[in-house]
């Protein structure tokens, strides 16, 4: 049996896993205390599903050595999409197989993109998937377009797995 206490103006739930003898009245203080810290920092957040795959489509990036992969949280500066998957690969070649492996596998895994341009250029590809994009460049292009300094209020998220320079 579970005894479950909710502060109804938070919708913060105490529960209790064992069944125990409690007074009502002395969790109830407890849960405006913690609904007061929760207020006043925020508590941590699961990863996102968007985060995660992001995540994955820069180690996608990297299985074929694409260059300076970063990953950039856009959630707090834009409205248009959370997270920018950039890398670089060393040609026109090189950008649409990158991009292309990141399409086929994210594809395998259920993932597909919304919008796909520059696949048959190879200059500059992207890989719309509504919550994030990847841009795969040439890098001339790269260092044309400047996305990271573009976004630069944008915190770069750190990916597990991928070497520091990729």
């Amino acid at each position: 049996m579970r005894e479950v206490d909710c502060a109804a103006a938070s919708g913060l739930c105490i529960t209790l896993e064992h069944p125990v003898a409690f007074d009502r009245d002395a969790v109830t203080p407890l849960a405006t205390i913690l609904v007061q810290h929760s207020m006043s920092q925020p508590l941590p957040q699961p990863e996102s599903d968007s985060l995660t795959t992001a995540r994955r489509a820069a180690l996608l990036c990297a299985d074929l050595k694409a260059n300076d992969i970063v990953v950039l949280d856009l959630a707090r500066v834009s409205d248009a999409t959370d997270y920018f998957v950039i890398a670089s690969g060393s040609s026109d070649t090189h950008v649409r197989a990158i991009a292309e492996h990141v399409l086929e596998e994210l594809r395998r895994e259920g993932v597909r993109a919304h919008h796909v341009e520059g696949l048959t250029q190879g200059r500059w590809v992207l890989l719309d998937y509504i919550d994030f994009v990847v841009h795969v460049f040439h890098p001339t292009l790269r260092s044309f377009y400047q996305l990271e300094r573009l976004w630069g209020d944008a915190a770069t998220v750190p990916i597990e797995g991928l070497r520091a320079g990729m």
